[in-house]
C-alpha cells in the first residue's frame, strides 16, 4: 500500500510512545500528527485525517469518550479508528468495538503489527466506501437499501451496521453474540443465524454479500 498523503493522528499521553509512533510511521511515508490528550485531539482539524490511533486510559476525557463524539459528530463519524491501550479484556474490547472502533491492539506491541493493521482498516475503509447500496445510521439507527429505509428489529440493525463497519472481517458466532448481546442474556449461536437469514430476505438483493464461513460465523464483502 502507496502511504503517501496518508495523515493519522496519533493520540496518546505517553511522550516517548506517541512520538516514536510518529517517528516510525514518517520513515514509512505516513504524515503523522500526535495530540498528548483528548481535549487537544479536538482542537485538532479531525476531519482532515485518514485514521486515528487512539489511546483509551488517558488524563481527563478517555479515549472511549473522545471516540463517542467523534463517532456522534457526521463530520468525523467515517474516520477509522484503532485503539492503543494497555487493558486488553474481552470486555474493553467488545466496548471499543460497540463505540465503532475498526481495531483494538494491546500495549505492547510491533511497529510492524501497527503498521500492518493500518493498512488493513484503511483497505477495509475504502471498500466500505463501495458499499452505499446498504448502509445503517447509527445515530438515527436506520438502514437504507438502494436509497429506501427497511424496518429491522434493534438486535437485527446491530448486527447489519457491525458487518458493514468491518467489511470483509468474519465475525465468529462467540464474537457476535458478545458484541450484540453484551447484557449477558442467555442467546444460543442458532439466534444468531436466525436473524442473520432475516436479515438477508430484507435487505435483498444484497443478501448474498452477507456471506457465511460454515461453522464459524458471518461478514460483508463487496
Amino acid at each position: 500500500m502507496d502511504h503517501n498523503n496518508i495523515k493519522i493522528l496519533i493520540v496518546d499521553d505517553e511522550e516517548t510512545l506517541r512520538e516514536g509512533l510518529r517517528e516510525y510511521l514518517e520513515l514509512d511515508g505516513f504524515i503523522a500528527d500526535t495530540a498528548d490528550n483528548a481535549e487537544n485531539a479536538l482542537k485538532k482539524p479531525i476531519d482532515n485525517y485518514d485514521l486515528i490511533l487512539l489511546d483509551v486510559m488517558m488524563d481527563g476525557m478517555s479515549g472511549f469518550e473522545l471516540a463517542t463524539k467523534l463517532k456522534d459528530n457526521p463530520e468525523t463519524a467515517n474516520i477509522p479508528i484503532i485503539f492503543l491501550t494497555a487493558k486488553d479484556t474481552e470486555e474493553d474490547m467488545v466496548s471499543g468495538l460497540n463505540l465503532g472502533a475498526d481495531d483494538y491492539i494491546s500495549k505492547p506491541f510491533s511497529i510492524k503489527n501497527v503498521i500492518a493493521r493500518i493498512e488493513a482498516v484503511l483497505r477495509r475503509s475504502k471498500k466500505k466506501e463501495k458499499s452505499a447500496d446498504v448502509v445503517c445510521d447509527r445515530q438515527t439507527l436506520t438502514c437504507m437499501v438502494d436509497g429506501k429505509n427497511i424496518k429491522l428489529p434493534r438486535k437485527e440493525f446491530e448486527i447489519l451496521a457491525l458487518l458493514l463497519e468491518h467489511p470483509g472481517k468474519i465475525f465468529s458466532r462467540e464474537e457476535l453474540l458478545n458484541i450484540i448481546w453484551p447484557e449477558n442474556v442467555v442467546v444460543v449461536d442458532r439466534s444468531v443465524d436466525v436473524h442473520i437469514t432475516r436479515i438477508r430476505n430484507k435487505i435483498a438483493p444484497y443478501g448474498k454479500k452477507l456471506i457465511s464461513r460454515s461453522g464459524y460465523g458471518y461478514g460483508w464483502q463487496d
